[in-house]
């Protein structure tokens, strides 16, 4: 037998000896505060599922009522015979939601990124990217072929040093950064960080995965969270985590968005957003747009969530939003503490590296507004009683 792929067992090998191994579980069940996991009912503290939308009834219902009257499928590109008028619609209401001119959808937030940063930036060009941002933030500026530089993670004084010593050699300078980072919680000091593109002649560029739904007034995000509408030269988002479906944008100058059109890879060469995600989409900013409630809900789950964590003796880091990283340190250690969360019933899975760098293993809980007090306090009680069964808190 060949055994030119053997190397792939031996890292596969060397992850499960090391506690890096990813073990997939498999839901039975819609999305909420409760799930059906490998046949187990357990309490959900895994899901991006904030505002609970995931299995909305109108959300269930519009992507029905839109299947009836469309299809499922686009059958091509946007730029050939995709585009439908449920897209442009989408699309105008993101735009009028997030308090911008224009706004482009994608399939998805990893592929707005993949899109939208190779189309700003090329081979002659420079990409000031913080160093803890996500995984679609480095493939897309890789992708570029622009040099990358990384400056201190949400440090605007580094970027600046940065700007000031490397930004004349690069016709186009282009700075990203994570909105809310996902893995800590922590919010970017995206005021701080324009003030410092704008003495250098840089466009700014911020995702907001994880704001959309949470930061801002009703949800609207992180550049509403710092009033800097009209300054944000491109605002990436998905519709996956707070919206409770998928897809992804990029909103803000017209002109940017203007040039995606033309130039974003993914939505010239990949099929568009299937029919009842974008009516699911409209009906998410249709429950948004009416009341703050769910918004409000999520960080009142939040607020006492965390408060409890820090009283039973868990380190939380650093986070200021609805991610809650109970930080752990060693991989083995975060897997063990998953593996016996959920045989008590508490679904809540280790992050290690790579997602994180070595000796930051935790367990990420996700606050959702679908949870009950009671939800969350039995959470709570389960957390207490593995931490002291391994040792992490007393």
């Amino acid at each position: 037998m060949s055994n030119k792929l053997q190397w792939i067992q031996d890292e596969l090998k060397n992850l499960h000896e090391a506690g890096l191994y990813n073990r997939i579980r498999t839901l039975s069940s819609p999305q909420g505060a409760w799930l059906v996991v490998d046949n187990k009912h357990v309490l959900n503290f895994c899901s991006n599922n904030y505002l609970g939308l995931a299995n909305h009834p109108r959300i269930v219902q519009a992507a029905i009522d839109s299947v009836k009257k469309y299809g499922v499928g686009p059958a091509a590109v946007r730029s050939i015979a995709g585009t439908l008028d449920l897209h442009l619609k989408l699309e105008e209401r993101l735009a009028a939601f997030k308090g911008v001119q224009s706004a482009i959808t994608f399939q998805s937030g990893f592929s707005a990124n993949l899109g939208t940063i190779p189309a700003l930036v090329g081979k002659e060009d420079v990409i000031f990217s913080d160093e803890l941002n996500h995984a679609s933030i480095i493939d897309g500026s890789r992708l570029s072929g622009a040099q990358i530089i990384r400056y201190k993670h949400c440090d605007p004084g580094d970027l600046e040093r940065i700007l000031s010593e490397q930004r004349s050699q690069f016709p186009r300078a282009l700075v990203i950064t994570d909105g809310v980072f996902s893995m800590d919680g922590d919010i970017a000091p995206l005021d701080k960080i324009y003030e410092v593109t704008q003495r250098y002649e840089a466009v700014l560029m911020v995702d907001d995965a994880h704001g959309e739904g949470v930061l801002g007034k009703g949800g609207r995000g992180i550049v509403d969270h710092y009033n800097l509408h009209g300054k944000v030269d491109v605002e990436v988002g998905t519709l996956s985590k707070a919206f409770g479906v998928v897809g992804g944008v990029s909103a803000g100058n017209p002109l940017v968005v203007e040039w995606l059109r033309q130039r974003g890879r993914p939505f010239l060469f990949s099929s568009a957003m299937t029919v009842p995600d974008v009516a699911a989409c409209l009906a998410a900013l249709d429950i948004l747009e009416e009341s703050t409630e769910l918004v409000d809900k999520l960080w009142e789950n939040t607020h006492y969530f965390k408060t409890e964590m820090k009283r039973l003796g868990f380190n939380t880091g650093q986070s200021v939003t609805p991610i809650t990283p109970v930080m752990l340190g060693e991989a083995p250690l975060a897997q063990q503490f998953s593996r016996t969360l959920f045989e008590a019933g508490v679904f809540a899975m280790a992050i290690g590296f790579p997602t994180v760098p070595r000796g930051k293993a935790r367990i990420r809980v996700m606050i959702s507004a679908a949870h009950t007090k009671n939800d969350l306090d039995k959470g709570l009680e389960i957390f207490s009683e593995v931490g002291k069964q391994l040792g992490v808190i007393s």
